[in-house]
């Protein structure tokens, strides 16, 4: 890549905003995922007796909705950062690119 065009780019507003925005927004997904992971693996090791207990009179324990929680808020998680980047980051990235190139055109 032209190192003319690297420049252009960030130093773009844009740029930075977009750089800004999803480096904070991906911590915090991050650390949500994290703290979800870790709950999970904490209860399981230091709190057998709640994670072993039966759900009324059957063979279910606390375990397994817990399981299932934990992936479908992975899943959610990813869905939640699918729609903001197909929207958000999508229309800064965009702009990024096409203010890059018209100053190239210019230049030209």
């Amino acid at each position: 890549m032209d190192q003319d065009v690297v420049q252009r780019v960030k130093s773009d507003p844009n740029y930075r905003k977009l750089v800004v925005k999803r480096s904070r927004f991906g911590w915090i997904l991050t650390w949500s995922m994290m703290v979800v992971y870790y709950g999970f693996t904490l209860l399981c090791a230091f709190d057998k007796e709640l994670m072993g207990a039966r759900i009324g009179t059957g063979v279910m324990t606390w375990a397994i909705p817990a399981g299932i929680f934990v992936i479908l808020f992975t899943v959610v998680v990813t869905a939640i950062y699918v729609r903001r980047a197909n929207s958000e980051y999508d229309e800064l990235t965009e702009a990024i690119k096409a203010r890059a190139l018209d100053s190239k055109k210019v230049a030209a």
